[in-house]
C-alpha cells in the first residue's frame, strides 16, 4: 500500500511502512470548542530511504552540446571551479580559461583534449534526494497542526491515501485536493486557521450558523471599530471577500516595503539575521500564490540563502520560475547543468540574430552588419539577460566563458567571440569590479572597443594594445587564448583590416615600404593573433603565430602597386585631350597574387578588404581585374557570409553597371555562380542582390540568372523564400511596363501654343 503524489514535475512515492505519529490538538482551539472540533490527527513520515525522484531535468545542453553527466565537460582551466567559488570572500584569481571539452572526445580538426595541460574536471552537483521530500512538508506537514483531508480521521486510525485516479467524497480528484491542501496547510505553522479547519468545524457542529459566525470572529480583522462598519458595507452590496482581499493586498504591499527597508537598514549582520528569521517563519507559505511574493522578496535580499531552502526551490519548477534572479544565481553557481539549460536558449537566439542581420534584404553601405556601435549592440536582449544572470558572480561569469569557448571550438562560429567581448564590456559599463578586476583581458578589450567604435586603430591606441601583448609574462601564456578569441570577433577583424588598407594607402603617398611601418606591423600582428584563435585553443599551444616574411616583403608591396595603378590611370584620365596618351587599365593579375590568396589566410583577409575598398570607391576597373582571383581563396573566405554581405552592399553603388553584359558576366558567371550550386549561402546573397537591383539588369541576363538560381529539392526554406520574393518583384515590374501595342496607339501630343497678346499696360 502506498500513495503517489505529483509535485513540480517529480513523482514522490510514499512507501508502505512510514511511521504514524499522533499529533497534539490545534493550539488555537478554545476549550469550550473542544467537543465540536475534536479530531485525531496523524503525521506520515516518509521512510529514510524514500525521496523524490527527479524526472525531466537531465544534464545541461548548451547549443546541443552536453556539459554535464554522464559525460561531464572537462574545463581546461588555470582556475578551477573550487578556486573560483570556494566562498564569497575568496581572493580574486585569474579568469583566463582555455576551453571546455569532454573526456575522450575528439573535437573538430584534432584529437581529444583529455589529459592536456592545466585540465581540471568541473564536478556536477548531485541532485537532491531525501531533502526534496521536505518541500511537500512545507505545504502538507506542520509540527502538531492539522493534516490535509486525506490524513484526517474522526477519532479513528489514519486514513490511507487514495490510489491514483480515485476520487474523494466531493467528486474531485484526490490529487487536486491534495494540491489545494498543500497550498494552504502552511498557515497551520503560524497558528492561522485555513479551509480545512472550517470544513472540519462545519462537519462536526450542530449549529452551522453559529459556527460560521464564531469562525469569522476568531479569524477576521481584529479591529473593534470594524465590526460596526462591515454591515454598512453589506448594505452597499460590497462582498466581504472583496473587502478582505483589498485589506490583504494593502498589508502585503506594506510588508514588501518593510522587507526592502530592513534589507537596507542597519549593519549587515543585523539585517541579514532579521531576514533569515523572517524566512524561517514564512517559508512554509511559499506555495501560497498570495503570499509567495513576500517569501521570494525575503530570499532575494539574502546574500546567502540556506542551502536547504535552495534545494527545495530548485526541486519545484514552479517555485524555481517564481524566484528572483538573485536567488537563482545562488542555485546556478553550484549547478552547472541547470545554468547551462538557462543559457543555451540565449546563445542560440544570439547566433540566429547575427545570421539574420547578415542575410537582411536591405542593401546599403551606411546600414550594414557593422553599422551599430558597440554600445548599441550591448543593449541587445541576449547580452542584457546574460549580464543580469551573471550579476557580480565570478563563478557564473567563468561558466559562461567556458560555454562560449566550448561552442566556438565545436562550431568555429566567430559570433561566440563577439558575445565574449560584449559580455565583458557590458559588465564594464555597469562597473562590476568584482569581475572586471579578475579578467586579465579587461583593459585590452576596453581599448579595442574604443578602436571598434572609431573604426580605426590610431597610433596611440596601437601602442596601448602592443603594451598589453608585450606584458604577457612567462607562465601566463594562457591569457593569449582569451586575447585571441577577443581579436577573432568579426567587429575587431573588420576594424583591423580597414586600418591596414588605410595604412597601405598612406604608405603609397609617403613612398614607404610596409616593413618600415611599426603601426602596420602591429596591425598585422593583431590580425594574425585573431585569425589563429581557433587553432590556438584547439591545440592548447599558447604562442603568438609567427609573421610570414613574404606577406610583408612581397604581398603587401603588390597591393600597393595596385593602388599606384589606380592613381596613374585616374590621373591620366584627367589630363587634357592633347596631352592624354592611349592608356588602358591593366586587366591581368600576377600569378603570385592569386597564389597568396589561396595559401595564406592573412593575405586573403587583407586582399578581400582591399576588394571591398575599391568597390566602395566605385572603381569598376579594379574590381573586374581582381574578381578572377577570388574564385579560389584560403578556406573559401571569399564566399563567407561576412564578406559577401559587405560586397553586396557595396555593389549597390555600381547599380548602373549591371546593365552592361561584360560586367554581369565577370561578376556572376566568373565569380558568384561558380560557388552557387555547392554553397547555399552564396545563392542567398545573390538573390538578395537581385531583389534590390533586378530593375537594372538586362532582361535576357535576368532570365538566365533566374534559371541558374532556381531552388532544387534540397534547397532550404530561406532560399525558396528569397526566390519567391524575386519572382514577385519581377511580376510587379512587368505590370508597370506598358505593352508595345499601347505604346504604338498613344499619339504624341505636339500642339502649337496659341499666341497671347501682351496687354498695353505692361
Amino acid at each position: 500500500m502506498f500513495g503517489v503524489a505529483k509535485l513540480g514535475g517529480y513523482r514522490a512515492v510514499r512507501m508502505n511502512g512510514g511511521e504514524l505519529v499522533s499529533a497534539p490538538q490545534h493550539p488555537a482551539v478554545p476549550p469550550e470548542e473542544d467537543e465540536v472540533r475534536r479530531s485525531t490527527r496523524h503525521e506520515v513520515r516518509p521512510p529514510k530511504s524514500g525521496g523524490l525522484v527527479p524526472r525531466g531535468w537531465g544534464g545541461a545542453q548548451v547549443g546541443g552540446i552536453p556539459v554535464d553527466s554522464p559525460r561531464r565537460a572537462r574545463a581546461q582551466l588555470p582556475l578551477t571551479s573550487s578556486e573560483l567559488g570556494a566562498g564569497r570572500d575568496a581572493a580574486p584569481r585569474n579568469l583566463c580559461v582555455a576551453v571546455a571539452v569532454f573526456p575522450g572526445d575528439r573535437s573538430v580538426g584534432g584529437p581529444g583534449l583529455t589529459g592536456r595541460k592545466w585540465a581540471a574536471a568541473v564536478p556536477a552537483e548531485p541532485r537532491c534526494g531525501r531533502d526534496l521530500a521536505e518541500l511537500e512538508g512545507a505545504g502538507e506537514r506542520s509540527s502538531g497542526g492539522p493534516r490535509g483531508p486525506s490524513e484526517r480521521t474522526s477519532g479513528g486510525p489514519a486514513a490511507t491515501a487514495p490510489a491514483p485516479g480515485e476520487r474523494g467524497g466531493d467528486g474531485a480528484p484526490s490529487r487536486a485536493g491534495a494540491g489545494a491542501s498543500a497550498m494552504f496547510a502552511g498557515l497551520q505553522d503560524l497558528g492561522v486557521a485555513n479551509g480545512e479547519d472550517l470544513k472540519e468545524t462545519l462537519t462536526n457542529c450542530t449549529e452551522p450558523l453559529k459556527a460560521i459566525e464564531q469562525f469569522q470572529t476568531e479569524n477576521g480583522v481584529l479591529l473593534p471599530s470594524l465590526q460596526s462598519a462591515l454591515p454598512f458595507l453589506d448594505l452597499h452590496g460590497t462582498p466581504r471577500l472583496e473587502f478582505h482581499q483589498s485589506v490583504f493586498d494593502e498589508l502585503r504591499d506594506k510588508l514588501l516595503e518593510r522587507v526592502s527597508a530592513i534589507a537596507s537598514e542597519g549593519k549587515a549582520e543585523e539585517r541579514y539575521k532579521k531576514l533569515e528569521d523572517l524566512l524561517e517563519k514564512s517559508f512554509s507559505l511559499v506555495k501560497m500564490p498570495s503570499l509567495q511574493p513576500v517569501v521570494m522578496c525575503v530570499m532575494k535580499h539574502l546574500p546567502k540563502v540556506p542551502e536547504k531552502k535552495l534545494k527545495l526551490v530548485m526541486a519545484d519548477k514552479e517555485l524555481y520560475r517564481a524566484c528572483a534572479v538573485e536567488v537563482k544565481r545562488q542555485i546556478w553557481q553550484d549547478n552547472q547543468a541547470l545554468f547551462g539549460d538557462e543559457v543555451s536558449p540565449l546563445l542560440k537566439q544570439y547566433i540566429l540574430e547575427k545570421e539574420s542581420a547578415l542575410f537582411s534584404t536591405e542593401l546599403s553601405v551606411l546600414h550594414n552588419f557593422f553599422s551599430p556601435s558597440p554600445k548599441t549592440r550591448r543593449q541587445g536582449e541576449v547580452v542584457q539577460k546574460l549580464t543580469q544572470m551573471v550579476g557580480k558572480n565570478v563563478k557564473l561569469y567563468d561558466m559562461v566563458l567556458q560555454f562560449l569557448r566550448t561552442l566556438f571550438l565545436r562550431t568555429r562560429n566567430v559570433h561566440y567571440c563577439t558575445l565574449r567581448a560584449e559580455l565583458l564590456m557590458s559588465l564594464h559599463e555597469l562597473d562590476v569590479g568584482d569581475i572586471c578586476s579578475v579578467d586579465p583581458c579587461h583593459k585590452f578589450t576596453w581599448c579595442l572597443d574604443a578602436c571598434i567604435r572609431e573604426r580605426f586603430v590610431d597610433s596611440k591606441r596601437a601602442r596601448e594594445l602592443q603594451g598589453f601583448l608585450d606584458g604577457v609574462k612567462k607562465g601566463q601564456e594562457q591569457v593569449l587564448g582569451d586575447l585571441s578569441m577577443i581579436l577573432c570577433d568579426p567587429f575587431a577583424i573588420n576594424t583591423l583590416s580597414l586600418s591596414t588598407v588605410r595604412h597601405l594607402q598612406e604608405l603609397v603617398g609617403q613612398e614607404t615600404l610596409p616593413r618600415d611601418s611599426p603601426d602596420l606591423l602591429l596591425l598585422l600582428r593583431l590580425l594574425a593573433l585573431g585569425q589563429g584563435a581557433w587553432d590556438m585553443i584547439d591545440s592548447q599551444v599558447f604562442k603568438e603565430p609567427k609573421m610570414e616574411v613574404e606577406l610583408i616583403t612581397r604581398f603587401l608591396p603588390m597591393l600597393m602597386s595596385f593602388v599606384v595603378d589606380d592613381h596613374t590611370f585616374n590621373v591620366d584620365q584627367k589630363l587634357p585631350a592633347e596631352e592624354k596618351a592611349p592608356v588602358t587599365y591593366p586587366n591581368t593579375l600576377p600569378e603570385s597574387f592569386t597564389k597568396f590568396l589561396q595559401e595564406h589566410r592573412m593575405a586573403c583577409e587583407v586582399g578581400l578588404y582591399y576588394v571591398l575598398h575599391i568597390t566602395k570607391q566605385r572603381n569598376k576597373n579594379a574590381l573586374l581585374r581582381l574578381l578572377p582571383g577570388l574564385v579560389e581563396t584560403f578556406g573559401d573566405l571569399a564566399f563567407g557570409d561576412i564578406f559577401l554581405h559587405l560586397l553586396m552592399g557595396n555593389l549597390a553603388l555600381l547599380a548602373d553597371e549591371f546593365a552592361l553584359e561584360d560586367f554581369c558576366r565577370s561578376l556572376f558567371d566568373g565569380f558568384l555562380l561558380t560557388a552557387s550550386p555547392r554553397k547555399e549561402n552564396v545563392q542567398r546573397h545573390v538573390l538578395r542582390l537581385l531583389i534590390h537591383l533586378h530593375h537594372r539588369v538586362a532582361p535576357s541576363r535576368l532570365e538566365a540568372l533566374r534559371k541558374a538560381l532556381e531552388p532544387t529539392g534540397q534547397s532550404g526554406e530561406a532560399v525558396k523564400e528569397l526566390y519567391s520574393q524575386l519572382g514577385e518583384r519581377l511580376e510587379q515590374l512587368e505590370h508597370r511596363k506598358p505593352s508595345p501595342a499601347q505604346a504604338a496607339e498613344t499619339p504624341a501630343l505636339e500642339l502649337p501654343l496659341p499666341a497671347v497678346s501682351t496687354p498695353a499696360g505692361l
